[in-house]
């Protein structure tokens, strides 16, 4: 099963009763997913034993997730993500209408905002991808950072004038080597530009495009987490040698 690095797992009964206890404080939207379907939630009550979550709005979704195994519950705050899993869930009521009741979970997935950093792609192996611009046109880049929510791209000539903040890519590709290729619906943020001085003692522009991810699903942001943190040890491993 994919999973977050082991330092964003909350193991310690108090810590995970906080959490949980915050989301239900603020009234955070949970999503609940499985495989087939999803529907959004909030925590009605938390307690040191059992926590209950609202009915879904559509009926047949609140049947279906009683069907099934392995549950993800999914938060998002402007601090923080929150994510574990349950075996099933249960119909029961709670002040008179119909809930779900579950345990409290042993264990929580807790990634600070702060804790999404950017990395630089590096130079060798480089990454690409492409996107599709209104026009049919293909617009190609190399990937230049990455982070979960968005990503930095540099393009080998000047933009398209048609290529302005705000636009969004439907299926935008990844090209990412070894850990394969990925597709995510984007929007462009801004048009910059690059600089850099070369050997020459010149200096170097390079369009540079800012991206932001869309509904990014619990799976792929695994799988780009465990890239992200991948890159950053190479990073400081090709450090390393460098200073030895």
């Amino acid at each position: 099963m994919n999973q977050y690095p082991s330092q964003f797992l909350k193991q310690n009964p108090l810590a995970v009763l906080n959490i949980l206890r915050d989301l239900h404080r603020d009234d955070v939207p949970l999503r609940v997913s499985w495989g087939s379907g999803q529907f959004i939630s909030r925590l009605l009550e938390v307690s040191k034993t059992a926590l209950i979550l609202d009915f879904g709005s559509q009926a047949y979704e609140n049947r279906a997730v009683q069907r099934v195994e392995n549950v993800t519950i999914t938060a998002e705050t402007a601090g923080a993500k929150m994510e574990f899993t349950v075996a099933q869930l249960q119909a029961g009521e709670f002040q008179g209408l119909p809930a779900f009741i579950l345990p409290v979970p042993p264990t929580i997935w807790f990634i600070q905002r702060r804790e999404y950093f950017r990395i630089t792609a590096p130079l060798h192996p480089p990454y690409f991808g492409k996107a599709q611009l209104p026009g049919k046109q293909m617009l190609r880049f190399r990937i230049f950072d990455l982070s979960l929510g968005g990503m930095g791209a540099l393009l080998d000539s000047q933009p398209e004038d048609d290529l302005q903040p705000g636009m969004r890519f439907s299926q935008l590709e990844l090209d990412m080597g070894q850990w394969g290729t990925f597709h995510f619906d984007a929007q462009l943020i801004a048009v910059s530009e690059r600089r850099v001085v070369d050997h020459k003692n010149e200096t170097v522009s390079t369009p540079r495009l800012s991206l932001r991810f869309l509904n990014v699903n619990p799976a792929t942001e695994r799988s780009l987490q465990r890239i992200i943190f991948s890159l950053e040890r190479e990073a400081r491993e090709r450090a390393n040698r460098v200073r030895d």
